[in-house]
């Protein structure tokens, strides 16, 4: 008899549990944008030379309000010599001189210029100065750029460009920066 009664309990708590879930709709996850879901705060490149050139570093790369910051240091440039710097559309740096990176990142195909001042490439940035020692303290900015939003705006994986020359801003397609020194891919930062 009391067996009969304790397997009539469990019977009924399970029925009564099975009933319950079965008329509880399961909870919702909480949305997130798209572009929320995938932002990233910080990246890195590991520059890398190019073209015979002694030119590395490591670059960090920052998410800020309308675009990127890209800070770092950078050794093996000529002494007191301003260079170039860009991202560029692919983060291939396989080949010996870097044009697998392919052109400057441009997604809203507008002119060449520079940044903060009218019309420029999403990859335009101000160029960079090596001390004498050949050392450059990298402090830029590229605008209308995301970092790991998934967007067409969206740098993560692209590559950056460090270029032997100077950009003059003003030259189409890429301000006559010359050859490429350096070539680093922009990846999720540890």
């Amino acid at each position: 008899m009391r067996h009969r009664i304790l397997t009539a309990a469990l019977l009924s708590a399970m029925f009564a549990t099975i009933a319950g879930c079965a008329t509880t709709p399961p909870a919702k996850p909480q949305a997130q944008p798209p572009a929320a879901q995938h932002r990233l705060q910080r990246a890195q490149a590991h520059m890398a030379p190019v073209s015979g050139t002694l030119v590395s570093g490591r670059l960090m790369v920052f998410a800020v309000d309308g675009g990127v910051r890209i800070e770092g240091e950078l050794g093996g440039l000529g002494r007191n010599g301003t260079h170039a710097i860009h991202i560029h559309e692919r983060g291939d740096c396989s080949a010996a001189d870097g044009s697998s990176a392919g052109g400057h990142f441009n997604p809203a195909a507008t002119a060449h210029g520079r940044v903060g001042h009218g019309a420029h490439h999403a990859g335009d940035m101000d160029n960079i100065v090596a001390d004498a020692r050949g050392v450059a303290r990298v402090n830029v900015r590229a605008e209308g750029v995301t970092l790991g939003s998934g967007a067409a705006n969206d740098v993560l994986g692209r590559a950056i460009i460090v270029h032997v020359g100077i950009d003059d801003y003003t030259s189409q397609p890429t301000g006559n920066a010359g050859g490429r020194a350096a070539c680093g891919v922009i990846e999720i930062a540890p």
